[in-house]
């Protein structure tokens, strides 16, 4: 009985909480595939989770404070549907923020994508995710641990209001707080207009008081209706070690669906990773049912040269130096 009381008590303060939102919107998607991945002699099959989205479960809101004025929050956790299990380190792992919004633009408080990650995702036609993820062949250099590289926390973002005829803008503080390569300052600036997109971003993390670990990416796309093609260049640079890695990619409209094609360049130089070099293909094909249902099926092939041992996916290959890493889903997403 007192357990009853406890969850309608709880219950009742969130319902209350939210009726005081202008808006709260409980929101996610589920994305489950038949995966097949071939790393040298290494061959499994599974149903993975996230071929064509991250699947997640989260929940956001505004309230208007009148004036122009508005607050916010984001939450966001990834979850795996085909476990049902979700991340047990931090449930808010994608995003956990609270933001005050104007005609200024926005003050964003907590933990979120960096603008280095947003400016190298922004331009890969899979958008980052799944088997053809250009995150894959994109490693932090040997030898150092980058707490706030794709994500941070305790980070503080000031975002352009979105009247700039075109040009946007982030920059971005995070507090180490004790961490190893949790501080973190960048920023991103771009202009959109029409079809084109263009941006170019800056981020460097504190390893040691005297070293920093940088990274530099520009990118654009732009869209001929007909097809729509994207390109992003990213370089990062740890002491000797220095990473180059180029994407070119194009999206092809047909009916109701939409066919993708992208090639990734990898070339490690210098110290550990100086011979570190692999070439990422991908092709892939999205149909959608609705606006929130989709079909889809990806093939992704990496060529490993030198030291390079990236992978499509994990398979459990315990020498992947020098080998090929091939792999193929076919899966559906749902969005809510």
């Amino acid at each position: 009985m007192k357990k009853t009381l406890f969850a309608l008590a709880a219950l009742g303060a969130f319902a209350g909480a939210a009726s005081a939102q202008s808006t709260v919107q409980l929101f996610g998607t589920v994305d489950l595939a038949a995966r097949y991945v071939k790393n040298g002699d290494v061959k499994r099959t599974d149903l993975a989770s996230n071929g064509n989205s991250t699947s997640r479960l989260g929940v956001r809101g505004v309230e208007d404070l009148g004036g122009g004025l508005k607050a916010g929050f984001w939450l966001e956790a990834a979850v795996n549907p085909d476990s049902g299990t979700a991340d047990t380190s931090r449930f808010w792992g994608r995003r956990s923020t609270v933001s005050l919004m104007g005609d200024f633009g926005e003050v964003r408080l907590g933990r979120d994508k960096m603008p280095t990650q947003l400016a190298f995702e922004a331009y890969d036609v899979f958008g980052a995710t799944g088997i053809a993820d250009i995150n894959t062949t994109y490693r932090v250099p040997s030898g150092i641990t980058v707490a706030a590289n794709s994500r941070a926390d305790n980070a503080v973002q000031y975002i352009l209001p979105g009247n700039l005829n075109g040009v946007y803008g982030t920059l971005a503080v995070a507090a180490g707080e004790g961490v190893t390569g949790g501080k973190y300052m960048g920023g991103r600036i771009g202009w959109a207009s029409g079809p084109v997109d263009v941006s170019v971003a800056y981020g460097q993390n504190e390893i040691t008081d005297s070293d920093d670990f940088k990274r530099f990416v520009i990118g654009g796309s732009y869209d001929f209706q007909v097809v729509k093609v994207l390109a992003n260049y990213q370089e990062t640079k740890f002491q000797d070690q220095k990473d180059r890695h180029m994407t070119v990619g194009a999206s092809v409209p047909f009916g109701v669906g939409e066919f993708k094609a992208s090639y990734s360049k990898i070339d490690g130089r210098g110290g550990a990773i100086a011979d570190r070099d692999a070439d990422q293909f991908a092709i892939g094909y999205v149909h959608n049912l609705s606006k929130r249902t989709a079909l889809y099926t990806t093939y992704a092939y990496i060529k490993n040269d030198g030291t390079a041992n990236y992978v499509v996916a994990d398979n459990g290959a315990t020498s992947m130096t020098g080998r090929k890493s091939q792999g193929v889903d076919v899966g559906i997403r749902h969005s809510f």
